[in-house]
């Protein structure tokens, strides 16, 4: 069933932009864009137990490389964004080695610092990054909206696919062992920093490849991108959807980017009125959107099941 269930979202997904034009297919694409972050994410703070606020940090971290890559050295954009995505890793292992030793609040707070550290510089480096004003990137495909769509939900199965394969893997067993008991994992021989710090590495590079698609896409990138209010809104996506499940997180940040999109036309009370309604769908789906669903189906399959046993009696 849940296999069938993903199946159908891919083909709805593909024949998006035959359905919406315009406006609503940009809005699908920035979409594109969060549910990358939310679900990389997810992995990191739901299958980990890394909470981490440097994630839109580094997704600035692959723009700009991306951005100035292309800009400066002419290079080729897919290039500048597979260099953007190694930036980002690069920027990953120097935090993580620096901080994973480190847990709980202490983690968060030093994340958090190294994000609002590498916006200040962004800020403050007018001359190579244009300050708060911004760089204009060079668009992908030139332009081609329908096209960059599809390369983001390439982009985005693979992200979902690649981290899957991750947990699946020895080093997923790992990660889920330290996640339930840290403690108890150490004292098993695993090097629980060693391995923390490999799922930060990869997380990392999935959020900066992010990051420069974004770049391509919008066509300029700003601090604005590294901001706190961003990292809550990745967050956010990524609890609504559902923390535990990678394709939950995804489809979670899918549906608050449009949902965002839609209460413009609240003009002032936008922002309230989308921190009441997610807030009423926690309280009734703590675990995500996704779980709940999948809840739901298997339940009326489970009574589908024994309406056909009570016929056969």
């Amino acid at each position: 069933m849940r296999r069938f269930f993903l199946g159908v979202l891919l083909l709805l997904a593909a024949a998006l932009p035959f359905i919406f034009q315009g406006y609503w297919l940009y809005v699908a694409i920035v979409g594109l864009y969060y549910a990358v972050l939310a679900s990389s994410w997810a992995m990191l703070a739901g299958q980990v137990g890394i909470i981490s606020f440097a994630h839109a940090a580094f997704a600035a971290v692959g723009a700009y490389t991306s951005a100035m890559l292309v800009i400066y050295l002419n290079f080729p954009i897919p290039l500048a964004m597979v260099a953007g995505s190694g930036a980002a890793a690069v920027f990953g292992l120097a935090i993580g080695a620096l901080t994973l030793k480190m847990r709980g609040p202490y983690l968060a707070l030093t994340t958090l610092a190294f994000s609002e550290i590498f916006r200040i510089f962004l800020t403050a480096e007018y001359e190579l990054t244009r300050g708060s004003y911004g760089l204009k990137v060079p668009l992908m495909l030139d332009g081609n909206k329908t096209w960059c769509y599809y390369i983001g939900l390439l982009l985005l199965v693979a992200t979902v696919t690649t981290l899957s394969l991750v947990l699946r893997s020895k080093l997923g067993l790992f990660l889920l062992a330290m996640r339930e008991d840290e403690d108890g994992a150490a004292t098993r021989g695993v090097n629980t920093v060693y391995y923390r710090l490999c799922a930060f590495v990869i997380t990392s590079a999935c959020a900066g490849l992010a990051g420069g698609f974004y770049a391509h896409v919008i066509g300029l990138v700003s601090p604005r991108i590294s901001t706190i209010s961003e990292m809550g809104l990745i967050l956010a996506m990524s609890v609504f959807g559902g923390l535990e499940s990678l394709m939950g997180s995804a489809l979670g940040a899918l549906a608050l980017q449009s949902l965002t999109e839609y209460l413009r036309a609240f003009e002032e009370w936008r922002l309230a009125i989308f921190g009441g309604l997610v807030l009423l769908i926690l309280k009734f789906t703590p675990q995500g959107l996704l779980p709940r669903l999948s809840e739901l189906l298997d339940t009326c399959r489970q009574r589908k099941s024994n309406m056909l046993k009570d016929e056969h009696r």
